[in-house]
């Protein structure tokens, strides 16, 4: 009798968490303050439009505004004299030809990128353009004044992100500059150096938003991100060819797109004023598959191609 008891309490407890769950899932304003970011970016250029100009220059950044981005996206290394450039890798052998960490160079000595340069998410495709000098950050803020810009910190580098820190502040615009990285170390930092910033998701908060959504906790949870930041999967092996050898299977990329491509959980962030971007979508196809799942923006090398697609579909 007990034990029947018991069982019939458990399942009542199980039913009701259930029902809470999903309710707040739906609801998520009942228990969390809706967030309010002082930018809403459908379009976001990647790298600055990396298919269209030379990825990173002030002339792909120029390129991309004029045609109608919302929000570039972007990646900063330090120079060996103190300076912060705009560069996506490290070691500039990919970029212009040179086998050389950007750690290593002085700024007047950076050389310039190559003249074709491939573009990283549309294998075999390449962008050129008048402009192949590494950018300096402050450039960038300065001309974009009011312009949101997402900074990914790749290097766990105090100085670096002390110094990314103060030029935000210097041009007073934290509150459209973002924190990237996809390292939860490296995130502490930037969090700690410039707290009033908005940030994204690292990769560990990435699995840990997951294992809160499959486990119906997360509509109970309190999250400090403003901003998720993920691949749309079915890019992988198409025009991007990952690194990593395990995703290039097609099995655990079909994995990760189950998991993760749930148009519910995309939904409840929204709902809780975050905003989810996807990337990186360089066709129609790719673009509508994004705002299908509920991306609230795209990032995209080709900032035209987005532009167009945005005209012709403006409810999305």
């Amino acid at each position: 009798m007990e034990a029947e008891l018991g069982v019939g309490v458990l399942v009542v407890f199980v039913a009701l968490y259930i029902s809470c769950s999903v309710y707040l899932l739906r609801n998520p304003i009942v228990l969390h303050k809706k967030k309010h970011l002082a930018f809403y970016s459908r379009h976001i250029s990647h790298r600055g439009g990396a298919g269209e100009r030379i990825e990173n220059t002030i002339e792909a950044f120029t390129h991309a505004v004029d045609v109608g981005t919302e929000m570039l996206e972007l990646d900063c290394h330090l120079t060996l004299d103190g300076y912060v450039v705009v560069c996506h890798d490290k070691n500039l052998e990919r970029q212009t030809g040179s086998d050389v960490d950007i750690s290593s160079v002085k700024f007047q000595d950076l050389p310039l990128y190559r003249k074709k340069l491939e573009v990283t998410f549309s294998a075999g495709r390449y962008s050129m353009g008048r402009d192949r000098r590494i950018a300096l950050l402050e450039d960038i803020f300065k001309k974009f004044p009011q312009t949101p810009i997402n900074i990914e910190v790749k290097q766990n580098n105090d100085l670096l992100i002390q110094k990314v820190s103060s030029l935000v502040k210097k041009y007073n615009r934290e509150s459209i500059t973002v924190w990237a990285s996809e390292d939860s170390h490296i995130m502490a930092k930037c969090r700690k150096q410039n707290p009033f910033m908005p940030y994204s998701f690292t990769v560990r908060r990435g699995i840990l938003l997951l294992a809160l959504y499959y486990t119906g906790l997360l509509p109970f949870c309190p999250l400090g991100e403003s901003l998720l930041q993920f691949y749309l999967p079915r890019v992988f092996n198409r025009g991007y060819i990952p690194e990593e050898s395990f995703l290039k299977s097609r099995v655990v990329v079909s994995l990760i797109e189950k998991l993760t491509m749930r148009k519910s959980l995309l939904e409840h962030l929204v709902k809780r004023g975050m905003q989810v971007q996807l990337f990186v979508c360089n066709n129609e196809e790719d673009i509508a598959a994004a705002f299908a799942v509920g991306a609230t923006g795209v990032m995209s090398d080709y900032p035209t191609v987005l532009s167009d697609y945005l005209q012709k579909h403006p409810s999305v």
